[in-house]
C-alpha cells in the first residue's frame, strides 16, 4: 500500500460539516468457531455496525426469512447447512438474491474459491486472515450494495478523515499519514470515547498474524499524534494511563 500522501490532492479539501455517522448496517455472521465468531463481532461493533451471531447453518436460514441483514459474513463448514448451500438458497429468493455475502474457509485452492464464487458470493476470504483486510472488504461491499449505511468520511470538529479517497485534512489542510497510522486513526474515530488496549489495537490495525511488540502501538500513536496536533493544536488522541488509547469524544464540541 502506498503512503497516503502520493494520494492526496495538491489543495487540501473539507468534507462537509456535521456527524458522519450513517444508521447502522446490519451484519449476520454465521461462524460456529465461538472464538472467531466473538472476534468477528467484537471489530465490526467497534466499526459501528449492528451485529447478530449464530453458530449453525439451520439458525441462519431462520433468521435470513425472518429479517435479511445488509451483509452476510458465512462460514463454509457449518453444522445443520453448510454455508454454501445457504449461499445457493440465498440466490434463489428474491428477498435475499442480491444481499451481499462475504465467505469464510479454510479452504484456499483455487478451484474452491471459484466454486464459492460461482454460487453466488461476493467475496471470499481464507483462514486465517487479517482483520484489518476482512473490515475493509466489508466496508467496500456495503458502501457498493447499501452506501446509505456506511460513513465514507468520520468527521469530529476541525478533522475529516475520508475513507474512499485515504485522506485527513485537518483546518483546510492535509495530514500525511502513513497507511498504519491512517488505520489507526481510522478505528479511533469510528468508535469515539471507547478505550482500545494496545493489544486490541494489534489485533484489529495490524491484524492477527502480526507479530509485533505492544510498544510498537506506542510508536504510530506518537506518530500519528505528531502529524495531527501542529502548532499547539488539541491533541484528540487520550492515553489512559494502564488500560490504552481512545479518541476523545469531546474532540471537537464547544465547552
Amino acid at each position: 500500500m502506498s503512503d497516503i500522501s502520493a494520494q492526496q490532492a495538491s489543495e487540501p479539501r473539507v468534507p462537509r460539516t456535521g456527524s458522519a455517522a450513517a444508521a447502522a448496517a446490519r451484519i449476520l455472521v454465521v461462524e460456529d468457531e465461538a472464538a472467531l465468531s466473538l472476534l468477528l463481532t467484537y471489530n465490526l461493533e467497534a466499526e459501528g455496525f449492528a451485529v447478530e451471531r449464530v453458530e449453525r447453518g439451520d439458525e441462519a436460514e431462520l433468521r435470513l426469512a425472518e429479517s435479511p441483514p445488509d451483509l452476510v459474513i458465512l462460514d463454509w463448514m457449518l453444522p445443520g447447512v453448510s454455508g454454501l448451500e445457504i449461499c445457493r438458497r440465498m440466490r434463489a429468493r428474491e428477498a435475499t438474491r442480491t444481499l451481499p455475502v462475504i465467505m469464510l474457509t479454510a479452504r484456499g485452492d483455487e478451484s474452491e474459491r471459484v466454486r464459492g464464487l460461482t454460487i453466488g458470493a461476493d467475496d471470499y476470504i481464507v483462514k486465517p486472515f487479517s482483520v484489518p483486510e476482512l473490515m475493509a472488504r466489508v466496508r467496500a461491499l456495503l458502501r457498493r450494495s447499501r452506501p446509505d449505511r456506511v460513513a465514507a468520511i468520520l468527521v469530529a470538529g476541525d478533522l475529516a478523515l475520508d475513507r474512499e479517497n485515504w485522506r485527513v485534512v485537518r483546518s483546510a489542510r492535509n495530514v500525511h499519514l502513513g497507511p498504519t497510522e491512517f488505520r489507526l486513526l481510522e478505528y479511533l474515530m469510528a468508535k469515539p470515547g471507547r478505550v482500545f488496549s494496545r493489544a486490541q489495537l494489534l489485533d484489529s490495525v495490524w491484524g492477527l498474524s502480526a507479530e509485533i511488540d505492544e510498544r510498537t502501538v506506542d510508536v504510530h500513536v506518537g506518530r500519528l499524534r505528531k502529524a495531527l496536533s501542529l502548532a499547539g493544536e488539541r491533541d484528540p488522541i487520550r492515553t489512559i494511563r494502564g488500560a490504552g488509547y481512545s479518541f476523545d469524544e469531546t474532540f471537537g464540541k464547544p465547552d
